[in-house]
């Protein structure tokens, strides 16, 4: 799976326009922090701003937009506009689901669990019963 996308912003200092823009790995994001990477200062480096400068300041004033999308978080664009935690929700469960198909099919021999929906119901509530137990301890 490959999930990128384009973070930008527009902004105006001085009578002069800038439109950073930076490619992210989502995929890359998901796996190590499960969220996105602060954006304005990612944005800021792109274009060499200083943080403590007005023009990170006019940054910061303008909404970050979002286009270019690959992957499964295409699905999640609209107008620019990310639905972050929808698309997180649905990646989580498929890397869940990736990992509970070779469990099936190593065990059980069962290629497709799409094919059983009350075996992939059964296994998903277990991994998330084992992934919720992991978390309180």
């Amino acid at each position: 799976m490959n999930n990128h996308i384009t973070a930008s912003a527009t902004f105006y200092f001085k009578g002069e326009k800038f439109s950073p823009a930076i490619e992210l790995d989502i995929d890359q994001y998901m796996r190590t922090s499960g969220e996105l990477p602060a954006l304005y200062p990612l944005l800021a480096r792109s274009i060499n701003i200083d943080p403590y400068s007005y023009e990170y300041e006019m940054l910061e004033a303008e909404p970050v937009l979002f286009s270019k999308a690959s992957g499964l978080i295409a699905q999640y664009l609209e107008a620019g506009i990310l639905d972050f935690d929808a698309f997180k929700i649905v990646w989580t469960e498929t890397q869940a689901l990736e990992k509970l198909q070779a469990i099936a099919l190593e065990n059980l021999d069962v290629a497709d669990i799409e094919q059983q929906p009350e075996l992939k119901n059964a296994l998903l509530q277990a991994y998330q019963l084992g992934a919720g137990e992991k978390q309180t301890t």
